[in-house]
């Protein structure tokens, strides 16, 4: 995005990073980078986003501490320690922290836990600074919930990672209907991310008894094995790799992580920021802790999606479970593979924009489907969604992609079918010669799919919804 841009696509010229070369590779010159890349940012003017187009925005100057720079929507939500839950999603009755109308927007201050965990010391101030970032240069809210959240106590082992925010009441939703949710703009507030893998998660995890998981040996368990201080107790100890990942101006104004290759080279990679975690409150709960409320899983109120096409200009479709959908939202990424296999995306805090909005049945501006089931449009696809144990069974979470793949399958046909007439078996022949199914994340306990549908193969009635 830019100030003379409003296309979707460019949400990964959201920041302005000036590190040099090789500088991130040498300690004694990783604070004047990470210096540089906040101070290139430039202001932005503030504006409500109440028309169906993405806003018109410019770069923010500098860091997006809570409240300060360019605020897109109607409404405001922080992530400060009373607005957060650390680690869980709120149940079907939770205390909203905001109420607002169905059409409204909101832009939410949302949050990276990395920096922020007890395997990192749980001392945003102090993990930055190993890594060149100044203490004014850190979130004022990070700083906040490592330090005074005291909502839950915290079982690093048990918990989930991620700062959620909300919940939101949407004013006329009810249960049966479909929450459209529609990513307005996406703002990185800071100029750096982690990418992070802990012992016991990820695609290459060693199970829990000890053996190395199916179609590996324990050799070629990441982290490695020899490295594993579980036992211990001590989350520090762990031996987990937590990546500090600098942003930087790459060529045609693309924005990049920077990787080190060896002693001097480097890999580079295109931001692509989006939110991991956007779901609807889906589960009971006898306490805020409630297994059925841990942040891991995502359920058919979606939570942890983790899915990379829902960047700006993109819309989730969830079906509603609470009076007022109680919606919330979390895990921020600047970037992710399909997969995500070492279990964290880059990592790091974005200042995103939702325009929320209740939708009834029988009303045609909604998938047929998501009134079941999630569902994803961005402006080019439609995109089914399929999730291994979409229920969040407690204790026995599925993690079986064959599973996910069927669901997502399932949920393309009945798109094609039922919204755009083709007959079934035409749909599934369409499916096999021209969709893409993509696996969503295989790190989140319940794993998932997505298929996608190209609305370029279409004729143009079939595009307007």
């Amino acid at each position: 995005m830019n100030a003379q841009a409003t296309d979707p696509r460019d949400a990964r010229e959201t920041l302005v990073a000036g590190l040099g070369r090789r500088g991130f590779l040498r300690a004694a010159t990783a604070v004047t980078t990470v210096t540089t890349a906040a101070t290139m940012l430039t202001q932005g003017r503030a504006r409500a986003v109440e028309s169906g187009k993405a806003p018109t925005t410019a770069f923010p100057k500098e860091i997006l501490q809570p409240g300060r720079g360019a605020v897109h929507g109607k409404h405001y939500l922080s992530s400060l320690p009373d607005q957060v839950r650390w680690g869980y999603v709120p149940a079907l009755d939770a205390k909203p922290v905001l109420r607002m109308r169905s059409g409204e927007t909101v832009t939410v201050d949302t949050l990276s836990h990395e920096g922020l965990l007890e395997d990192q010391g749980r001392d945003p101030v102090g993990y930055f600074a190993q890594h060149g970032v100044r203490a004014d240069q850190i979130l004022g809210d990070a700083i906040a919930v490592a330090r005074d959240y005291t909502r839950t106590s915290r079982d690093f082992d048990a918990d989930g990672p991620h700062v959620v925010t909300g919940p939101i009441h949407v004013a006329g939703a009810r249960p049966g209907d479909v929450l459209k949710i529609e990513m307005l703009s996406i703002l990185p507030r800071v100029p750096y991310g982690v990418v992070t893998s802990r012992h016991g998660k990820g695609a290459l995890a060693r199970q829990p008894g000890g053996s190395a998981p199916a179609g590996i040996t324990l050799d070629e368990v990441m982290p490695p094995v020899s490295t594993d201080g579980r036992p211990g107790g001590n989350p520090v100890d762990y031996g987990n790799v937590s990546l500090f990942t600098p942003v930087r101006r790459g060529s045609g104004k693309s924005l990049n992580g920077v990787m080190p290759v060896g002693t001097s080279g480097e890999v580079t990679f295109p931001l692509n920021p989006h939110m991991g975690m956007m779901g609807v409150a889906f589960a009971s709960g006898d306490t805020l802790t409630a297994p059925a409320l841990n942040s891991v899983p995502p359920t058919l109120g979606g939570g942890n999606i983790d899915i990379n096409l829902l960047t700006q200009g993109s819309t989730f479709y969830l079906p509603v479970f609470a009076d007022g959908a109680l919606f919330y939202t979390g895990d921020p990424h600047m970037a992710m593979g399909n997969g995500e296999v070492a279990l964290t995306a880059m990592e790091g805090s974005l200042r995103t924009t939702f325009r929320l909005t209740v939708c009834k049945r029988g009303s045609g501006d909604v998938p047929s489907v998501a009134f079941h089931y999630p569902f994803a449009e961005t402006p080019d696809a439609w995109v089914a969604v399929g999730l291994s144990d979409p229920d969040g069974i407690e204790n026995s979470l599925v993690s079986d992609l064959d599973i996910a793949m069927r669901r997502a399958v399932v949920n393309a046909l009945d798109f094609l079918q039922h919204d755009l007439g083709m007959s079934r078996p035409v749909a599934y022949a369409y499916l096999s010669a021209a969709a893409d199914f993509q696996v969503s994340q295989v790190v989140d306990r319940t794993v998932g799919v997505h298929g996608v549908i190209k609305k370029g193969h279409f004729s143009d009635k079939h595009h307007a919804r």
